[in-house]
Formats: structure tokens, sequence, C-alpha cells
């Protein structure tokens, strides 16, 4: 089996539109929540999102492309440049007779492969044309409405770009969406699929028929008040605030990075995937199928505590999935990126899943942050961009805060960094993603 490393990063969000100032974004506690200005919020009782700004895709794009896609392909298309360029990759000319590359840093087109999921796909699109419908008539609809829409087209669109004619995989799992799109390339790259794999996930959906959805289903915040929305394992959370924006990583094969002398941010080295089975929004109340997905990702990491153990015994396999010879990790040298929304139920079950995974001892231990309370929830790029935040935690040695945390929450009682970054010395980064209808997903990162 092949190993998997991270090689480039590209981020659109709510508190940057690059990787360099979301990050420094993170470390300064910026808020990314503010009115809604993308329409007008006079009848909707949330008035509040985490909203890209500035953004300008032709930055990325020329103009006609642009016209052709919704605003989840184009963070897509944006991050995925920037994410290409940092990593240096270029792709090599097909049909080479001897599959010989044509540069070092180059990857043959069909072992370049792009996974990139979103939640919702064209939202906005979606709703433009819904309302020409109505009004005007099915002659009014744009020809490139669907392909505009469906989902995978910013997988698609982010492949014509770069001609990666290898694996190519939307994935589609609610709020866990990226995370297990970046856990898939990171098999497809295991077992020899494909030399590299643009993964990641993207959302772009602030918008009226999206926002009333999620009121009306009581998953939204009711305080519009940006700086107390936001609030994860707070006593007085009562809701996630709504985000969007695109999150891509490079995922390159061990021996081809180093073979072109690549920066590489950090080694994945496990991945959990489990369902709770249990109900279309609500987490199961002891969180014991997230906890699995947290410790079926340790095990692969070759982490020998109680959770890694069951998690490993329960699906048949020895403990540490071959990854005996790793070193051992102290709790200390451990950050986690929770999923954390700010809601009643996710927030509390969590942190016994956190518990469960690490055992009650390691849990208290371990550096825990939700960068939700930052970026909102941008649900189908969430786990990208917070697999961003965790490899970046581990390359530099810093923990990112939990902001606008006041009152504490004896259910939700584990070191969550409030307020403030911290440095700290880190050999393994978790983040993990829980999504309506059950989905649980984990990555694990080490630092090299």
């Amino acid at each position: 089996m092949k190993r998997v490393v991270v090689t480039g990063l590209g981020a659109v969000t709510p508190v940057g539109n690059d990787v360099s100032t979301f990050w420094n974004g993170l470390l300064s506690g910026s808020c990314g929540i503010g009115p809604i200005t993308k329409f007008d919020t006079t009848d909707y009782k949330v008035k509040i999102a985490a909203e890209v700004k500035g953004f300008d895709p032709l930055q990325y794009m020329e103009k006609p492309e642009a016209r052709k896609q919704d605003l989840f392909s184009q963070y897509a298309v944006a991050a995925a440049v920037q994410a290409m360029k940092d990593s240096g990759l270029s792709t090599g000319a097909a049909g080479d007779a001897n599959g010989a590359e044509t540069t070092k840093a180059s990857v043959m087109p069909e072992r370049l492969g792009v996974y990139i999921g979103s939640g919702t796909g064209g939202m906005a699109t979606f709703l433009t044309e819904a309302e020409k419908l109505f009004h005007s008539g099915p002659r009014r609809i744009s020809p490139f409405f669907i392909p505009m829409m469906i989902g995978n087209m910013a997988t698609g669109n982010v492949a014509i770009r770069f001609g990666a004619q290898g694996p190519s995989l939307p994935v589609v799992t609610a709020c866990a969406t990226s995370t297990n799109a970046i856990g898939e390339a990171y098999r497809a790259i295991k077992y020899g699929y494909a030399d590299a794999i643009i993964a990641g996930g993207t959302e772009a959906t602030i918008v009226p028929l999206a926002v009333a959805g999620f009121t009306s289903c009581m998953a939204l915040t009711s305080r519009n008040q940006p700086e107390s929305a936001s609030i994860p394992f707070d006593r007085r959370r009562d809701g996630f605030v709504m985000g969007e924006g695109a999150g891509i990583l490079i995922l390159e094969e061990y021996e081809h990075a180093l073979a072109r002398g690549a920066k590489i941010y950090a080694e994945v080295v496990g991945y959990g995937n489990t369902c709770d089975a249990h109900h279309m929004t609500a987490p199961h109340p002891e969180g014991l199928c997230a906890a699995r997905a947290i410790a079926l990702a340790m095990a692969e990491a070759g982490i020998a505590w109680e959770g890694a153990r069951i998690a490993a015994q329960r699906n048949g396999a020895e403990q540490g999935f071959g990854a005996e010879s790793a070193a051992p990790i102290e709790a200390a040298s451990v950050y986690l990126n929770a999923h954390g929304t700010s809601t009643p139920l996710n927030d509390k079950t969590e942190t016994k899943a956190i518990k469960a995974a690490f055992g009650e001892e390691n849990a208290h231990k371990i550096h825990v942050s939700s960068t939700k309370s930052m970026t909102g929830h941008m649900l189908g790029a969430a786990g990208a961009v917070e697999a961003i935040a965790t490899v970046l935690a581990l390359k530099e040695g810093a923990v990112p805060p939990t902001i606008g945390y006041e009152e504490a929450d004896p259910e939700c009682d584990l070191d969550i960094t409030p307020n403030h970054s911290v440095t700290a010395v880190l050999k393994l980064g978790v983040s993990t993603s829980l999504g309506f209808g059950g989905h649980n997903a984990c990555l694990a990162f080490r630092s090299l």
C-alpha cells in the first residue's frame, strides 16, 4: 500500500479568499459572520450568515466560462487553482508510449483524479431558473441550467481545467461531504488507483430558499448577533450559522511527491467512515458511531489507544491496519478540529464521541477547537476547510481558537481552546465531520 501526503492547499472562505489570509484569520480569531447581503432578509427570522467577501471569479477564469458556472463551482475552481499552484504539479502529456512523465513536476492525466463534493450543488441556479419558470414559462429556462445546477459539476469543471482523466468522484454526504471526499481520495491513492487527486468540497447556499429551509428545520441560530451566534460548546448555543466557500487539498503518493521535490505539509494516515443509522437530522444521542469513525481513523494511523483497539476489533482487523511501526503519540500532541456546529445536540454528543474514541483521560489532554465559530458552517465545504486548518496546525505548531466562548457547559467539558490560539508541539491532527443522515467521517494527519 502507498503512503499519501498533502502537497497543496487552496481555500475560499468567509475569513479569507486564500490559504494565508484564511489561516491568519483563524489564528487571530477573526469572525467571518455578518448580516446577509445576498438578499433582502426583511421577512426572514435569520438575518446573518458567514458570506465569502470580495470574491472575483475572473481572477481564475474568463468571463464566458464564469457565466456557465454556478457560484459553488466557481469557488471550487478558484480553490483548486490555488492548490495546484501551491503544489507545483502540472499535467504531463497523455499517450506517451513508455508512460513516462514529461517533466519532473508533472503527473500523467490518467493518474490525476478529482474528488470534490457539494452538499447541495447549484442552489442559486436552481432558484433563479425556478423563478423564471413560474413567471415566464418553460421557454425562458437557460440551456445551461442543468450543467450549472448538478452537484458533480465542480468536480467536472476542475477536471476539465487541469486535464485530470483519472478517478473522478463527487461525494454527497451532507455536512460530512468533503471529509468523505478527501478520505476516499486518500484510499484511491493508497491502493494505487492514482498518483495525485484534487480533493475537497464546495458550497454556495446562502440563498433565500436554503436559509428559509434550514430555519424551518430548526437548524440555524435565531441569535442575529454575529459575535455571539456561532458559539460551539458554549451553554448558550442554539443553532449553526450558514457559511459558504471551498477548500481543496492536493493529495499525492509519497514517492511521487519525493521524486519531484514537492513541499509536503503532512501525511494522511487515517480515515474513518460510519453511519448512525438513527435519524434523518439528529445525531445518535450517545455518539457511538461518530466515536467509531474517529477510532477507525486512529487505528489506521497506528494509535494504540483503547478506542482504536475497539474499532479495529469491530472491523475484523488487526490493531494498526499495517501501521504498527508508527511512533507513539502522546495526547498532548494531538489537535482535533471538531465538527462543533454550535447546535445543542451536536456539541454534547460529539463530546461523548471524542471521549469514547480517545478515552476519558486522553480526551481531556488533547487540543480541541471548532473553527466554525469563525467560518460558520460551510456545509459540504466544511470538512475540507477544516482539514486545511488541521494540516496547518500541525505544520505551524499552532491551535486555532473557538471564539465567542463565554459560558461553560458541563456536557462539553473538553479543552476547546477558548477565544485565543495557543502554540503547541503537534504530531497528530484529527478532523471530524458529522452530517444529516447520520454520516460520520474522520481524517487523521501526521506531521513529517
